[in-house]
């Protein structure tokens, strides 16, 4: 499944999936969702750049 995120706020991120839906997640829920992706690493990356 391909999709884009996009951080809205500090505690939301917006997932754009490419047949056109999107949802916007807590930290909490996106960190679920990229588990289940077996991305849990990305959610670290995410973070560094938002601290930075």
């Amino acid at each position: 499944m391909s999709f884009n995120m996009n951080r809205i706020n500090p505690n939301q991120t917006q997932v754009f999936f490419h047949d056109g839906r999107f949802e916007t997640l807590t930290n909490e829920e996106l960190d679920e969702f990229l588990l289940q992706m077996g991305l849990s690493d990305v959610n670290e990356s995410i973070e560094q750049n938002i601290t930075e």
